[in-house]
């Protein structure tokens, strides 16, 4: 059964990857409510995205200076 298990998880990485963070979010909506939840989501994906612009080796000030003066240019 086990076995089963994990060849579907690997044939599958994306569909069992957005169910275990579907739940995931599922039990901290339920735990500390939505607004809060909402809010830890937000810190991960900034840190994501920071942390993925620093494994690209961009400089971090010229990846915030397009996200800050984006509006300035319109």
């Amino acid at each position: 059964m086990f076995q089963g298990l994990v060849e579907y998880i690997k044939k599958n990485k994306g569909k069992a990857l957005g169910g275990f963070v579907g739940f995931l979010i599922g039990i901290l909506i339920l735990i500390i409510g939505f607004f809060k939840a909402m809010f830890i989501i937000l810190c991960t994906w900034l840190g994501y995205f920071i942390g993925s612009k620093m494994d690209n080796k961009e400089d971090f000030r010229e990846v915030l200076d397009k996200i800050l003066s984006s509006g300035k240019n319109l």
